[in-house]
C-alpha cells in the first residue's frame, strides 16, 4: 500500500503548486495509486471539514488563498497612480487581499468598477498580497456619466463634460427620462458596449442649464459624487440640538480668545491668545492658548449626525459654495466660535521658552467667549500700524502679545527646518452672477503663518497627549519621498546646476538647501514643482509614523473639528484620555481606525479633485474671451500627446497638443520628462520659458488649449507636420537600420 501523505505535506504541496490542486495531480506528486486513492480521499475531505481547504469543482483551494486564474474588479488608482483590484469572490477568513495590476503593453485602460480575468502571482507586499496580469475584460458595472444632453429626432446624445472624455453617448427614446436639448444630466451605462457605434446611456437625474455660472460647481459636485443633500434625520438632529451650558466645563470666557480667519470665512472653528510667561524661571517665554470648537459635545458617535459626517469625511470649498461635513444648525452656529456669544470648546494651553520650544501643555473643556473675529488682513493692518476702530482696542492686549509669541515660534520652525516650497495659491472670485471677476493669486501675510504655526503647535500637543495616555488616535502621516521619486528630482537638480547629495537620510533640511539654492534663479520654479512632485500624499492612519514634511515625529488633526471627521476622531479621543465625558471613542471605534483613516483619506483626495477640477473650469471661462491672445508661461509636464504649461498670469494649465509644437516629429521619452524634435533635435523640458497663443478654452470641460510661439525665446515655425503627424524620414530611418543589423549578421557569420 502506498504511503499517504501528512496533512501538513498536502498543505504545503498546495502552496507550492496553486496550479496542480486536482485529487488527482496531489495522487500523482505522491506516488499514491489504487486503492490509495480511497485514503487520499478521506484525508482531503478531513482538511476540507477543517476549514484547511476548500473543494471547488474538482481541486483543492487553501480558502485564505486566491486561484492563480481569478476574476477581479478594479478598485481604482492610488495616490501614486498604481491600479489595484480586489476579488469578486472571497471566502476566507483572513481579510480580502489587495492585487497590484501590472499593465503590459497593448493592455486596454482600465478603470474603477471594471471586472477582469486576471493572472495572480503571490507576493509579499505590504500594500498588497498578489500581483495580477490581465487576461480579458469581461464586463463594468454600470458607468455614471455626466454631460450635455442633445435632442435628435428619435432619442439623442449625451456629450461628456470630462476633459478626458472623447466619446459621446447614444440615449434612445425610452431613456430620456424628460431632458430638454441642451440641458445638464446625469446618466448611467444602458447595457453592454457594443463593438460598433456609439455606447449606450439612460438619463438618470437632469441638472438643470450647464451654461449658468453657478452650474460649474455643480458639476463637479455630482461628477464625483460629493453628497450634496442632508437625509431628514440629520437635519432633524441638528435642528434639536441646544447650546451648552458651564457643566462639566472650565469657564474660560475671561480670555481674550480671537478668532482670525479669511473675510468670507463661513465658519470659526479655531481661536488663539498669547501674554507673556510670568515664571521667572523661562524669561522671555510666552504662553499661547488655542481653542477648537467642541464638536463631538454635538455629534454624537453612531448618531445619525457622525454616520452622515463620516461618510462626508470633509467639508469641500467651491468658488461659489461650500458642501458642509455638517449641517449648517452646527457649522455656521452652534459649533461656530462668534463674536460674543458662549461657545463650548477644548483648548489646550502651551507653555513656550524664549526660542519657541514647547516646554509643556495641558487640555481644557470649557467654555469660552470670543471678543472679536477678526480676519487676517485687519490684523496684519493693526501690526503694521494702520488700526481700526475693531482692532485698535485689542493691539496692545491681544495681537502684539501673539505676534511676539509668533516670532519664538520662527525660531523653532528655523531650527526644525520644515520643508518651504514657494508656491503661490489661485483664488478665483466670482462677481454677484457668478461669472469670474478676477484670477489673483493669494497674499501670504504673516497673520496667516501665525495662526499656522499656533495650529501646528496645537497639532503636536494633541498628538503627544494620547501617545503619551496610550490612547489610539488617527494621526497625519505624511512618509518620506521613495527612492525613485528622490532619484528623479536630483537628477532635474543636477541636470538644473544644483546638487543634491547622496548617501545619506534624507532630511528635510536637505530639501530647503536645494529649493533656497534654487530661488532667484530661472529654474525656481522647476525645482520648486519637482520637489513638490517627488512628496508622497498625506494620509490619516493609526500608524505613529509621523510627518515628513513638517519634520515632526508626532502629528494629529485636531484644529478643523468642523470641517474634517479627522479632528473629530482626535477630539474624541482626548475626551477619552482625560474622562470628560461619555462622548468620547468607544472600544469598536478604536477597533475601526484603521477603516475611518483610509476612508476619509479617500474623501479628501476627491474634494480636492472636485475643488481642482472646479478652478479649472472657472479659469477657462475667464479665458474663453481671449482666444487668439499670446501669454507667457513655463512647462510644467511632458506627456506623450503634448505638453502642458502653466501661465504666468492666472496659474492656468493648458495644452500644447504634438500637432502644436511645430514641424516636425517629437520622440517622448518618459524616464528623463522631455520630447526630442527628430530634425532639430532640440529638446522640450521641465520648466521651460514659452510664449504661447490661446488656441481654445472650454469652460463645461476645463480644457484649455495652446499654440507653442516662442520656447526660451526661439521663435518657433508654424504649421502642420507631416501626414498623420509621422517623421517623413521614420520609413528610411527604419531601412537604414535594418540595413545595418544585417551587415552585422554577415560580418559576425564571416568571423
Amino acid at each position: 500500500m502506498n504511503k499517504i501523505p501528512s496533512k501538513a505535506e498536502i498543505l504545503e504541496w498546495i502552496e507550492q503548486n496553486p496550479t496542480l490542486t486536482a485529487k488527482r495531480d496531489i495522487a500523482k506528486a505522491f506516488g499514491i495509486k489504487g486503492s490509495a486513492r480511497i485514503d487520499l480521499k478521506q484525508l482531503l475531505k478531513e482538511l476540507q471539514a477543517e476549514g484547511h481547504l476548500e473543494k471547488r469543482k474538482k481541486s483543492y483551494q487553501d480558502p485564505d488563498r486566491l486561484p492563480p486564474v481569478s476574476v477581479l474588479v478594479v478598485t481604482g488608482p492610488d495616490s501614486q497612480g498604481d491600479l489595484f483590484a480586489k476579488p469578486m469572490e472571497w471566502h476566507g477568513e483572513a481579510r480580502e487581499p489587495n492585487v497590484l495590476l501590472i499593465p503590459k503593453a497593448g493592455d486596454p485602460a482600465l478603470g474603477e468598477g471594471d471586472r477582469i480575468l486576471a493572472r495572480l502571482t503571490l507576493v509579499k507586499d505590504d500594500t498588497h498580497a498578489y500581483e495580477g496580469r490581465l487576461i480579458r475584460r469581461i464586463g463594468t458595472n454600470p458607468k455614471k456619466l455626466l454631460g450635455v444632453f442633445r435632442k435628435r429626432s428619435e432619442g439623442g446624445r449625451i456629450v461628456p463634460i470630462d476633459k478626458g472624455a472623447d466619446r459621446e453617448w447614444t440615449v434612445s427614446e425610452g431613456d430620456i427620462n424628460g431632458a430638454k436639448d441642451g440641458e445638464l444630466v446625469e446618466a448611467e451605462q444602458a447595457g453592454p458596449k457594443g463593438r460598433m457605434g456609439l455606447p449606450k446611456a439612460r438619463i438618470t437625474d437632469r441638472l438643470g442649464d450647464p451654461s449658468a455660472p453657478k452650474a460649474v460647481s455643480l458639476i463637479a459636485i455630482h461628477q464625483h459624487g460629493i453628497p450634496d443633500a442632508f437625509p431628514d434625520d440629520v437635519v432633524a438632529q441638528a435642528d434639536a440640538a441646544t447650546p451648552a451650558g458651564l457643566d462639566g466645563r472650565e469657564d474660560l470666557q475671561e480670555l481674550p480668545l480671537i478668532t482670525i480667519d479669511p473675510s468670507d470665512a463661513r465658519d470659526h472653528d479655531d481661536a488663539c491668545y498669547a501674554h507673556a510667561d510670568g515664571d521667572p524661571k523661562n524669561e522671555g517665554g510666552h504662553v499661547v492658548w488655542v481653542a477648537i470648537a467642541d464638536v463631538a459635545a454635538y455629534v454624537t458617535p453612531d448618531s445619525a449626525l457622525d454616520r452622515e459626517a463620516r461618510k462626508r469625511g470633509n467639508s469641500t470649498y467651491f468658488p461659489d459654495r461650500v458642501v458642509p461635513m455638517l449641517p449648517d444648525r452646527l457649522s455656521g452656529d452652534l459649533c461656530s466660535l462668534h463674536e460674543g456669544v458662549p461657545r463650548a470648546c477644548i483648548a489646550v494651553r502651551m507653555v513656550l521658552d524664549a526660542k519657541g520650544n514647547k516646554l509643556s501643555h495641558t487640555f481644557h473643556r470649557g467654555l469660552m467667549r470670543s471678543p472679536a473675529s477678526l480676519h487676517y488682513e485687519e490684523v496684519q493692518d493693526a501690526i503694521d500700524g494702520r488700526s481700526n476702530e475693531r482692532t485698535k482696542p485689542l493691539l496692545e492686549p491681544v495681537l502684539e502679545p501673539l505676534y511676539a509669541a509668533y516670532a519664538a515660534l520662527k525660531l523653532a520652525r528655523a531650527e526644525r527646518q520644515p520643508l518651504d516650497l514657494d508656491l503661490p495659491e489661485r483664488r478665483v472670485e466670482l462677481a454677484e452672477d457668478g461669472t469670474v471677476k478676477s484670477i489673483n493669486f493669494k497674499d501670504r501675510l504673516d497673520a496667516h503663518r501665525l495662526i499656522e504655526e499656533f495650529m501646528v503647535l496645537a497639532n503636536v500637543a494633541a498628538a503627544e497627549t494620547l501617545l503619551a495616555k496610550k490612547v489610539p488616535l488617527l494621526y497625519r502621516i505624511h512618509e518620506e519621498p521613495s527612492p525613485d521619486k528622490l532619484e528623479s528630482l536630483r537628477e532635474t537638480a543636477q541636470a538644473s546646476g544644483f546638487t543634491l547629495a547622496k548617501g545619506q537620510v534624507l532630511q528635510t533640511r536637505h530639501l530647503n538647501k536645494l529649493l533656497n539654492d534654487a530661488a532667484g534663479t530661472d529654474e525656481a520654479e522647476l525645482i520648486n514643482l519637482s520637489t513638490l512632485r517627488s512628496m508622497t500624499q498625506a494620509y490619516y492612519g493609526p500608524a505613529h509614523i509621523g510627518h515628513f514634511g513638517l519634520a515632526l515625529r508626532s502629528y494629529a488633526h485636531f484644529t478643523s473639528p468642523i470641517r474634517r471627521y479627522a479632528d473629530l476622531i482626535v477630539h474624541r479621543a482626548l475626551i477619552t484620555a482625560h474622562g470628560w465625558g461619555k462622548d468620547g471613542l468607544r472600544p469598536e471605534d478604536f477597533e475601526s481606525l484603521e477603516q475611518t483613516g483610509a476612508h476619509i483619506s479617500d474623501t479628501e483626495r476627491r474634494s480636492m479633485v472636485a475643488e481642482r477640477d472646479t478652478t479649472d473650469r472657472y479659469l477657462a471661462a475667464y479665458l474663453s474671451e481671449r482666444v487668439g491672445n499670446e501669454f507667457t508661461g513655463r512647462i510644467s509636464g511632458i506627456a506623450r500627446f503634448g505638453v502642458f504649461v502653466k501661465l504666468d498670469e492666472t496659474g492656468a494649465d493648458g495644452l500644447l497638443p504634438m500637432r502644436a509644437l511645430g514641424r516636425e516629429y517629437f520622440h517622448h521619452d518618459a524616464e528623463t520628462q522631455t520630447l526630442r524634435g527628430s530634425d532639430t533635435g532640440m529638446i522640450i523640458s521641465l520648466g521651460q520659458r514659452v510664449k504661447v497663443r490661446l488656441a481654445e478654452a472650454v469652460p463645461v470641460t476645463g480644457g484649455i488649449s495652446l499654440e507653442l510661439l516662442e520656447l526660451e525665446d526661439q521663435k518657433i515655425k508654424q504649421g502642420s507636420r507631416s501626414p498623420a503627424g509621422r517623421n517623413p524620414r521614420r520609413k528610411s530611418n527604419k531601412a537604414k537600420r535594418k540595413k545595418d543589423k544585417i551587415k552585422r549578421k554577415v560580418s559576425r557569420t564571416r568571423r
